[in-house]
């Protein structure tokens, strides 16, 4: 069995979750005493298994959405978790399972949050405050922040991946209108980029904070609970990503168009908790935008072009 064989079909969880079963005999048969539980199957990225009586929650890749191989798909999934743990804002990650026959792709076994989805606009001000814990930790020193990617210029790093998407626009056969608007964000973008001439400040994001990857706790505290993302880049793009309609629309659980009085409350509160060193300048932040939203629609313009 090779890392492409997955479960797949309707009873996909399930196979999955008698998979994760068998790894955990052979790596941790403490934790396979119970039958584990799947989730609901949701997202792209991952299956979510539960453990009973444990706590945790295994997360089986599916695949690798930055195209790593499998063990190091999840050492920089591993990694995220960690980096991102003293913001007392994400699951605790607890082991890892390797690659095995059992899983080809291996799992991570985190922390299971019991919460509810995210909802929009009441929660938004707790999502913010999440994320500005997380950008508020403290750097490492360069050469320790590996695996994780730390572009010197995250900006630029960003929009080439951007282009990198954009080439798929064309198969994705988008309607006139649809491509005109990207057409005429992404040349200013560039444009306002490269006349920049202050260095991008780093700290550590998520890099996928859409308002379905959160949680809410019983006490109102947000939990960023998909991490295999993240990156050292510009603080102002999960902003970006946890308001812009590309991502509030996103989930269905927490789907919800926001007006522009509710994005501007988010950017102030989240600025109040992060400080506005850390933050950034305004004009910054519509920088980080227009390329947050780049991202997303050029990344569904690849998977549209991919899937046809």
């Amino acid at each position: 069995m090779n890392e492409n064989t997955l479960p797949s079909g309707p009873d996909s969880t399930a196979a999955c979750a008698l998979r994760v079963q068998a790894a955990l005999r052979t790596s941790y048969p403490e934790w396979a005493e119970r039958t584990p539980e799947p989730l609901p199957d949701k997202g792209l990225a991952h299956w979510h298994v539960r453990l009973p009586g444990s706590g945790l929650l295994a997360r089986v890749p599916k695949q690798s959405q930055m195209d790593l191989p499998a063990a190091a798909n999840l050492q920089y999934q591993a990694a995220c978790f960690a980096r991102a743990a003293p913001s007392g804002h994400v699951p605790r990650l607890h082991a890892v399972l390797a690659p095995s026959e059992n899983l080809p792709r291996g799992a991570l076994l985190v922390e299971e949050i019991t919460g509810q989805p995210a909802r929009l606009p009441h929660d938004l001000p707790a999502l913010v405050q999440a994320l500005a814990a997380l950008h508020a930790l403290p750097l490492l020193p360069d050469a320790e922040r590996g695996p994780l990617l730390n572009p010197a210029d995250p900006m630029a790093a960003l929009l080439h991946e951007i282009a990198q998407q954009a080439q798929h626009l064309d198969a994705a056969q988008l309607p006139a209108a649809s491509r005109a608007g990207i057409d005429a964000v992404w040349a200013p973008l560039k444009a306002a980029c490269a006349q920049r001439t202050q260095p991008w400040a780093k700290r550590l994001i998520a890099f996928d904070a859409h308002p379905g990857n959160f949680l809410l706790r019983s006490d109102g505290s947000a939990v960023l609970v998909d991490l295999e993302k993240a990156r050292y880049g510009v603080a102002a793009l999960d902003v970006a990503h946890a308001t812009l309609v590309t991502s509030t629309t996103w989930d269905i659980d927490s789907s919800c168009a926001l007006n522009p009085a509710q994005v501007l409350a988010a950017y102030a509160g989240w600025q109040q908790a992060l400080g506005s060193a850390h933050a950034g300048p305004p004009q910054d932040w519509w920088l980080a935008r227009s390329a947050m939203w780049l991202w997303s629609v050029t990344w569904c313009a690849k998977w549209r072009a991919c899937a046809a």
